[in-house]
């Protein structure tokens, strides 16, 4: 379904600004892989500078305010869990991250890994992502898949 809200980033919208992350969310193309890819150095500044407890800090924050900028954007668009939310990526991302040390190859692995959730959704993510409404559950599904790709890392990274 196609988005009914304007295709335009009202800028002194603060819901619209979180939910697209800045406009990432506005892409054309993969919008969701591109706010991923851009949580990376934001998880890298926060991990290096605050430590994995205030990265973890960041994203629950972050969950907090993407799940009222979520419903906002939904009520504004009229579509359910729009494309054009990307704030749900990028905590998602941080989430994974978590349980590593900021290290290139293993933000790389991360990348890769919470995409591979993201998208495949396997239980309990596709059940949370069909039945969990609103800013809410445009988040949980994220934060899931997050945790999902934080526990593969983790043991991926300890073998490695």
């Amino acid at each position: 379904m196609a988005e009914t809200g304007p295709a335009r980033l009202d800028l002194r919208d603060p819901a619209a600004l979180v939910a697209t992350w800045f406009g990432i969310g506005l892409a054309r193309w993969a919008p969701g892989t591109a706010a991923s890819a851009l949580a990376l150095p934001a998880a890298w500044l926060l991990r290096t500078y605050t430590g994995e407890l205030g990265l973890a800090i960041a994203a629950l924050v972050l969950f907090a305010i993407g799940a009222w900028a979520a419903a906002a954007w939904e009520r504004r668009t009229g579509v359910r869990d729009s494309p054009s939310i990307v704030v749900d990526e990028v905590v998602g991302q941080w989430i994974s991250l978590l349980l590593v040390p900021a290290d290139p190859a293993a933000y790389g692995i991360g990348f890769v890994l919470f995409r591979l959730f993201d998208v495949a959704k396997p239980w309990p993510i596709g059940l949370i992502d069909r039945h969990v409404k609103g800013g809410f559950g445009v988040m949980l599904d994220d934060v899931v898949a997050g945790a999902f790709a934080a526990v593969v890392l983790w043991n991926v990274w300890v073998w490695l």
